[in-house]
């Protein structure tokens, strides 16, 4: 299975693009050459300066000459067993034609004129269709047992799973091979024989009007091509896909997942340990006369942390304030409409965990201090609000301020996290939600000893949670899905 694709070799002539008096690297060039490199498929560049960069082998392929080639291919990789592919520029048309004679080398073909010839192998219009050629080679090779799975997302999230090994174009263990969906391209073409597809949509929000009194599913606008993937899965309903839209959501309201948070009341355990979202507000102005009387009868004393209604994909969803006064709410810099919440002393200690299918992990972090720290923090202008970008900077203390060291808090807040109850809260989370990756995160009250999910999110990228265990468990979560959906 892993010898479909044995290698590929890049001609310099699809690698390089002239500009001016010189040459610079084909735009679609790097991320094609970062994916060949995460899902480790040997690759051979005919473009010596580029080797180092993107780990790959360069030697001078001769494709005029079988023999030579033959020789040189078995220098870098020690054997020819499954496809080779010879990625080449339509303006070699002699090499094309002449390669096709060499039984273990498939040439590909990149298009510059749209015109086509049967004797040049196989064809793309640009570097980024290869690896869904190689995709296709794969799953011809291995026929059912192989699952091809289709993934869109910012280039930098890709970055992020891919070099931790998340999408590899050869088979997993589990049998799923991985192909980036390409906006580019038309779609429909990219989705033939892609049996899933894995989003994370948020990525494609263009804007959000929570003013609109509309459903949920009205207020929201994706990217031109989210939008042509959301028509396409419409249409086809046989496509599965990890998660469906409707499931994901909620999670882009703070409002919808406070409400839904409410729930967990039910599992509260026999000794009194709680666990619970936060007591909470939603406001569409800070400036509303009866704002003091509408905290009160939320539960909501200071200090509190102000968070836009809006979760993610937006600007400004992260901009966030600690704000210790009521009267400092006027003329909050934080867009509203926005959810004001209790601010939970935790020791400075946050618990990210992370449901992947059917299992549960969690990791430990160090997290904001305590209310009194934090007014006490060097610079400081007395109680004036705390504003801060939460995927920037989180507003931290030194030991010495905190009152203790890391080891003490750690060993502290270990001892006082109930695991059991929190892994009863990710299943009814998971049934809730009916989402496949999705992660949260627990802080637990000093005085109290409330466990309180602060944030709700879908397809985080786990990367505190060692790769060797979470990736294997992410593959099993897609396969375990695909199955379930196809059964129901």
């Amino acid at each position: 299975m892993a010898k479909a694709v044995r290698g590929v070799i890049l001609d310099e002539s699809v690698l390089s693009a002239a500009i001016g008096d010189g040459c610079s690297l084909q735009p679609d060039a790097d991320p094609l050459l970062r994916r060949l490199r995460h899902s480790q498929i040997p690759t051979v560049g005919l473009l010596k300066k580029l080797a180092t960069t993107y780990s790959f082998r360069y030697f001078s392929f001769n494709p005029f000459s079988i023999d030579e080639a033959t020789h040189d291919i078995r220098e870098a990789w020690g054997e020819t067993e499954g496809h080779i592919l010879y990625v080449v520029s339509e303006t070699k048309k002699e090499a094309c034609i002449r390669l096709r004679s060499c039984s273990w080398l498939t040439t590909v073909v990149k298009l510059n004129s749209g015109s086509k010839c049967e004797d040049w192998g196989l064809h793309i219009n640009m570097l980024g269709e290869l690896p869904l050629t190689i995709c296709n080679l794969i799953k011809k090779e291995s026929g059912n047992d192989v699952l091809k799975v289709g993934y869109i997302m910012k280039p930098s999230r890709e970055e992020n799973f891919a070099k931790r090994g998340a999408f590899p174009m050869r088979p997993t263990q589990n049998g799923l091979c991985f192909v980036p969906l390409i906006f580019k391209l038309p779609l429909a073409s990219q989705l033939k024989g892609v049996d899933l597809v894995l989003h994370k949509a948020t990525d494609e929000i263009v804007s959000f009007n929570l003013n609109s009194s509309s459903e949920l599913t009205e207020r929201v606008t994706f990217s031109e091509g989210m939008q042509e993937l959301k028509r396409y899965l419409e249409h086809n309903p046989q496509c599965c896909v990890i998660d469906p839209f409707d499931k994901v959501y909620p999670v882009l309201d703070r409002l919808e997942i406070q409400n839904l948070l409410c729930g967990l009341r039910d599992l509260s355990m026999m000794d009194s340990c709680k666990i619970r979202g936060p007591h909470h507000l939603k406001v569409g102005t800070f400036n509303e006369p009866e704002l003091i009387t509408r905290l009160s009868e939320a539960k909501l004393s200071p200090p509190f942390i102000v968070k836009p209604r809006v979760a993610c994909g937006v600007a400004d969803a992260h901009s966030m304030a600690i704000v210790f006064k009521v009267e400092d709410f006027k003329d909050l810099k934080v867009p509203v409409p926005a959810i004001i919440q209790e601010y939970v002393d935790h020791s400075s200690t946050l618990y990210k965990f992370y449901v992947l299918g059917e299992k549960v992990f969690h990791a430990v972090k160090t997290s904001i201090p305590n209310g009194d720290t934090l007014m006490k923090l060097p610079g400081r202008n007395g109680q004036q609000p705390l504003l801060f970008d939460s995927l920037k900077s989180l507003p931290t203390a030194t030991n010495s301020q905190s009152g203790g060291d890391d080891g003490s808090i750690a060993k502290t807040s270990a001892a006082s996290l109930n695991i059991d109850l929190v892994n009863d809260a990710a299943k009814w989370l998971s049934k809730r939600l009916g989402l496949t990756v999705f992660g949260f995160d627990v802080v637990v009250q000093d005085e109290t000893r409330d466990h309180v999910i602060v944030d709700v999110n879908y397809l985080p990228s786990f990367k505190e949670v060692s790769d060797d265990i979470a990736i294997p468990a992410f593959w099993r979560a897609i396969r375990r899905s695909y199955e379930l959906r196809r059964t129901n």
